[in-house]
């Protein structure tokens, strides 16, 4: 059976081809009368519209590009999984761009590329907006030439930023509450009659490092608990770090904490089986409590206690305010969000 073209459903419906094409789209402004005649006429020819002919109409590819620093991390994980599920519902595809491989970390390849490369290369596909996770972006000293690069792209492009805002940038900005989930674990240990709290974990130089730091420091102060700098131990996000960390904190110290905050559940496992493979026990001997919520936290010995981030409200909100951009629609969002503490074993708590 030959397939039934738009204007042919005009035809039968005593349309425009515009009216049948809001239709399509969903547009309020068709009258409730018009719009099930013409859907009836859409469901009886079984009429799929084609994605890459309403974007030659829209001038738009439906596709939006997306940049992360690390697929491997879980963070990134949960988060592009959220983007693309939602991404699809409003009929656009997805291209990830890892800049894992990107300059300093790759400094053995031949020919290894900057970040600002990677905007050049998003420009070339043609993508309608780009939403960027971390990276370069997420340092506390942003390169002037990334920042050049970045403002030119937006000036072809909407780019929509899951992060903390930048002055000298011109794209949206999506922020996290970075300070609530350290203040709300602090308050959990101290309930906890934890007062000797240390903190690990985290890479120095990037941002959500320093205010997750500054925010643990403050809170301790809230309750009137000294910070041993001793007990603050920064080596990076992954498994492997929080075993470093947790081992150079044992192995330097005659007072250990009872309770540490780990910037994710990555470096949280990684502490304990250092402490494991130190004869002491987690959380008996050391309470562990983490800023970042993952995969299989609640399956760990013991089960970790987190701050779920809420990844796929985060997600959602930065794919709507690109597409709202994609539309024309530049106003910043506000979003209102709030990570939430889920209590497990690793903490010592009873609940």
């Amino acid at each position: 059976m030959k397939k039934i073209t738009i204007q042919e459903i005009a035809k039968l419906s005593g349309v425009s081809v515009s009216t049948v094409s809001r239709v399509i789209n969903n547009s309020p402004s068709v009258s409730a009368a018009k719009r099930k005649k013409i859907q009836a006429i859409i469901d009886e020819h079984n009429y799929t519209p084609s994605v890459f002919a309403r974007g030659m109409v829209n001038k738009q590819t439906k596709n939006i590009g997306v940049i992360l620093p690390d697929i491997s991390n879980p963070y990134f994980i949960s988060l592009i999984t959220q983007i693309q599920k939602f991404a699809l519902d409003y009929m656009f595809s997805t291209i990830l761009f890892n800049t894992m491989l990107a300059e300093p970390n790759n400094k053995n390849s031949k020919h290894p590329l900057t970040e600002e490369d990677y905007l050049k290369i998003i420009l070339e596909k043609q993508v309608d907006g780009l939403l960027i996770l971390g990276g370069e972006i997420d340092k506390e000293v942003v390169s002037k030439d990334y920042i050049n690069a970045l403002n030119q792209l937006n000036r072809e492009i909407p780019v929509v930023v899951i992060g903390s805002k930048i002055p000298e940038l011109n794209c949206l900005f999506i922020e996290r509450n970075l300070k609530k989930g350290i203040t709300t674990l602090v308050s959990h240990l101290t309930a906890l009659d934890h007062k000797n709290i240390g903190f690990i974990g985290g890479e120095a130089g990037v941002k959500i490092t320093s205010y997750r730091l500054e925010s643990f420091k403050a809170a301790m102060a809230s309750y009137n608990h000294s910070v041993n700098e001793d007990w603050i131990v920064l080596s990076d996000y992954y498994t492997a770090d929080g075993y470093a960390a947790m081992t150079k904190l044992l192995e330097n110290n005659t007072t250990l904490p009872t309770a540490l905050v780990a910037i994710n559940d990555n470096v949280a496992i990684g502490a304990i089986r250092a402490i494991n493979d130190a004869k002491l026990s987690c959380p008996e001997d050391i309470a562990i409590v983490s800023c970042d919520q993952f995969m299989n936290g609640d399956y760990q010995t013991p089960r970790l206690t987190s701050m779920d981030q809420h990844n796929e409200y985060l997600g959602k909100m930065a794919l709507l305010q690109l597409i709202s951009a994609i539309n024309g629609q530049v106003e910043p969002m506000i979003i209102n969000h709030n990570p939430e503490l889920i209590i497990r074993e690793s903490c010592g708590s009873k609940l």
